[in-house]
């Protein structure tokens, strides 16, 4: 092939209008692949997976089995407490292995407080079961008393007019700023995997999504699936927890040991009791401690999907064929056989008319009477109703399902999906039983990795072995 650039020319041997010429061509090139870069690139693409050194990991995997204690020689602060939830991060993440999903004995209680007379902030939390001082226990009975119903009243009021003595009544109803809900452990298989994928998929994902639902409507195809929504939090888009609270790994590790065992650490300070908010305490893991723990996490295996034969594999083509995969993306930023677009959906359908009362929205969410003039919900909060798509990965060996652990099954939960996926819950149940088995079949061999960590913790195995999945423990009182 003839060269077409003369051998020892320069730039600047060109003239004036060849250097405008040239200089505009590399320009276009570089809008080109700016172009691509900004709206069909997933960013860098993933080359290698999580790493950390062995001693680094083992130290970490020594920290999540720990049985903690109150004033622990391993802590730097006061250690366990001072209120929790469970004794050790193995006690909750047993499933298919170490760092597994937890069962509904081991759910927590969430709760959010919208604003109220006399206090205007919106506040959220966890309850916490343990205590090691009795008086700082908590319980819904507790939270209650710290955030009652704020009760409404009635009264005549003059319509302002002096050449009219008419009045009118007005009633401004009760006012309920709490909620709660609960929700189960999730399983920390291939978390570094999803640390890797970048903010940029996701909001690509989501684009197109929005691109191709305008052109569907377009086509008068109003059944379409609604685009998710992309939760921004500190750091960039939120990929864990059940709201997608954190962007990162390191700050879902941070916020598991503050609230769950009340384990202070340099990145988030021990979870304070409702009932003594200004109690603190030193960090009881050390940078070292935590870098140690979250190199743990980081490099749990990741789950796989193992083979399950034709009946399996024409239940993957129906998976994507009635519309499970628009939000399970298979793959997302890199990442094979994630199954999640890590948005928010509305899975509950909205009240009937007139069945949630004045002053709920359309799904039941609790808002403050008009009349007492005081601020809603913030708008990047998600609602009560909005959870985020959860990978499906290892979802054969994580029963029970959804965030409250309450479909039993995977044909339980694939029910339950109504609000935003109630129109692939209709095509799945329009499918001929053969092929309802095959799907789920298919989900059947998203399994748990079969490296997973063996479980060392005696009581750890004894639950794993003598609780069948659901069944409801008390929790361990402090």
């Amino acid at each position: 092939m003839r060269n077409l650039w003369p051998k020892n020319l320069s730039f600047r041997d060109l003239s004036p209008t060849g250097q405008r010429r040239l200089f505009g061509f590399g320009m276009a090139g570089v809008a080109v692949v700016t172009a691509y870069w900004m709206f069909f690139s997933d960013g860098m693409p993933i080359l290698i997976g999580p790493t950390a050194r062995a001693s680094e990991i083992a130290t970490g995997r020594e920290l999540f089995e720990r049985e903690w204690a109150a004033n622990d020689p391993e802590a730097h602060g006061d250690g366990l407490g001072p209120v929790f939830n469970a004794t050790s991060c193995a006690a909750c993440h047993f499933q298919g292995g170490l760092g597994g999903g937890g069962g509904v004995e081991h759910n927590a209680t969430g709760f959010e407080v919208l604003p109220r007379p006399g206090d205007h902030e919106f506040r959220t939390g966890t309850v916490h079961g343990s205590a090691t001082d009795p008086a700082y226990k908590e319980s819904d009975a507790r939270l209650r008393q710290l955030f009652p119903v704020v009760k409404g009243r009635t009264f005549r009021r003059a319509n302002g007019d002096p050449h009219c003595e008419y009045t009118a009544t007005v009633t401004i109803p009760d006012f309920d700023p709490l909620h709660t809900q609960s929700v189960q452990p999730t399983a920390l298989f291939g978390a570094g995997w999803l640390d890797l994928i970048s903010d940029r998929a996701i909001l690509r994902n989501a684009r197109n999504r929005g691109i191709g639902n305008t052109v569907r409507e377009l086509k008068l195809e109003f059944d379409a699936i609604p685009v998710g929504r992309v939760r921004h939090v500190a750091g960039g888009v939120g990929k864990f927890g059940w709201k997608g609270q954190f962007s990162g790994l390191r700050e879902f590790v941070a916020a598991a040991c503050a609230n769950e065992l009340g384990l202070g650490t340099p990145d988030a300070e021990q979870a304070r009791p409702l009932s003594a908010p200004d109690l603190t305490a030193e960090p009881d893991l050390d940078r070292k401690q935590f870098r140690a723990l979250v190199a743990f996490v980081k490099t749990l295996p990741k789950p796989v999907e193992a083979d399950g034969g034709d009946e399996a594999a024409r239940g993957k083509e129906l998976f994507r064929e009635v519309g499970c995969a628009v939000c399970h993306v298979p793959n997302m930023g890199g990442v094979k056989g994630v199954y999640s677009d890590f948005l928010l959906y509305t899975l509950d359908d909205p009240p009937a008319p007139g069945g949630g009362g004045g002053g709920d929205d359309d799904y039941g969410v609790r808002q403050a009477p008009p009349q007492l003039n005081l601020p809603g919900r913030p708008e990047d909060e998600p609602k009560p109703g909005e959870w985020k798509t959860p990978p499906l990965w290892g979802v054969a060996d994580s029963a029970p399902y959804l965030h409250d652990g309450k479909a039993p099954t995977l044909h339980a939960a694939i029910l339950a999906h109504k609000g935003d996926a109630k129109a692939v819950t209709a095509r799945f149940q329009a499918l001929p039983a053969h092929d309802k088995a095959a799907l789920l079949a298919f989900l059947g061999t998203l399994k748990a990795p079969p490296d997973a960590h063996p479980l060392r913790n005696p009581a750890v195995t004894r639950l794993v072995k003598d609780e069948p999945a659901g069944k409801k423990r008390p929790r361990k009182a402090g």
